[in-house]
């Protein structure tokens, strides 16, 4: 019989959920399907995950949103998994980025075929798992889809009707998400700043990293961004900055909200323009959809003397 510590120590389904974001009918289903995990039980007859097994259920959600399979993971062990997580170079060569001809065909799926570019979407989702779906693949091929609007091979409908798709599909994936338990994250961005796609790219990966998130969309007043802030008890305010925004009205524009913004809330910017944003004291600038990940994994929540 385990000691009385032991038991304590173990976390209800509900815990692991929560710490996890794997969700019960995910941690159900394994069990019957992998034989992991193994749940003990509580005096009520409820399932409760020994510390070692919520460690392992942790270190294979990371690497399933890398792209692994779960019933691959769910045979390693805990040392095991944890070497496979540090090695980033080796899982790379293993599970390269998408191919070159997926983001062609994607592309030639919007022009010629747009009806299917849902699906196909979604069909990469489904095999890359929602971190490298917008790392590996959101990513470029928003980047190629403006060029190409650009260049006149495709007509601004092409760009509008791939990122309302896109929008869609991220929306859906974020919302089937468990709670997250971090920092809480208002993400908006400032009239004038109608561009949304970078803002829910970047909301999908802090929320697999475990944030709160608060999503009001495009166009938020200063004054009322403040008010949500208050309201919802932000940690951060994230304001996104396409490179369409006008670059001289970034500066100006975050030094206002700063200024309005109670100390203890964090300001970040990030998106194409906040790589030429002059420092700002109390503001965190983020140009990269991994910066925001590592300022959130850092704690980067600068306060102001109040």
């Amino acid at each position: 019989m385990k000691h009385e510590a032991d038991r304590l120590a173990n976390l209800s389904i509900a815990a692991v959920e929560r710490e996890t974001r794997l969700s019960k009918d995910t941690l159900r289903a394994w069990e019957k399907r992998y034989g992991f995990p193994t749940p003990e039980r509580d005096a009520n007859g409820e399932r409760c995950y020994p510390v070692e097994q919520v460690e392992r259920l942790h270190l294979m959600r990371r690497l399933l949103d890398q792209g692994l399979r779960p019933g691959r993971l769910a045979r390693l062990s805990l040392a095991e998994l944890t070497r496979l997580a540090q090695r980033p170079a080796t899982h790379a060569a293993l599970h390269a980025g998408l191919e070159e001809e997926t983001l062609a065909a994607l592309l030639d799926t919007l022009k010629r075929d747009p009806a299917g570019l849902q699906g196909a979407m979604q069909h990469q989702l489904a095999r890359a798992g929602l971190e490298r779906f917008v790392t590996q693949l959101v990513a470029p091929l928003t980047a190629r889809v403006g060029a190409g609007w650009e260049d006149g091979t495709l007509d601004i409908f092409d760009e509008h009707f791939y990122t309302e798709t896109t929008l869609r599909i991220l929306r859906q994936a974020i919302g089937a998400l468990p709670p997250g338990a971090q920092a809480r994250v208002l993400l908006t961005t400032l009239p004038g700043e109608s561009h949304g796609l970078g803002l829910v790219m970047a909301e999908a990966l802090l929320a697999l990293d475990g944030a709160t998130c608060i999503a009001l969309g495009t166009q938020t007043p200063p004054s009322s961004i403040v008010r949500a802030a208050r309201i919802h008890a932000a940690d951060v305010v994230a304001l996104s900055f396409s490179a369409a925004y006008p670059r001289r009205q970034i500066g100006p524009a975050l030094q206002q909200l700063r200024q309005l913004l109670p100390p203890a809330v964090a300001l970040w910017a990030g998106g194409a323009s906040a790589a030429d944003v002059a420092a700002i004291e109390g503001v965190v600038l983020l140009p990269t959809l991994d910066d925001g990940r590592r300022a959130l994994a850092a704690g980067r929540f600068p306060k102001l003397p109040s």
